[in-house]
């Protein structure tokens, strides 16, 4: 009888050591999961009914409006030339010679 019991004793040993690493250890800090990201996005929510109103959003005439977006679409076609900023200071001296 004792050659089956030390045959089985190994396996459970295995079977018992997967099934910890299967438990939760963090039970606290797993229930607050995600909590950070909702009130991230709650504290940036300034009005959460803003879609549901039809009242227009006062504070830009509608000629400061309009010459804005003609310059935003304006981008588009004829993007900023990219700046080279591996040059940015190369050359300037800052000793004091």
């Amino acid at each position: 009888m004792r050659t089956k019991l030390s045959t089985w004793a190994p396996g459970v040993g295995v079977l018992v050591a997967a099934l910890a690493g299967c438990a939760s250890h963090t039970p606290v800090l797993d229930s607050k999961f995600g909590a950070a990201l909702s009130s991230a996005m709650v504290a940036q929510t300034i009005d959460a009914d803003a879609g549901r109103k039809a009242a227009p959003v006062i504070g830009i005439d509608g000629d400061a409006a309009a010459s804005s977006m003609e310059r935003y679409k304006a981008t588009f076609k004829s993007p900023p030339a990219p700046v080279n900023v591996f040059n940015i200071g190369v050359g300037s001296s800052t000793g004091g010679r």
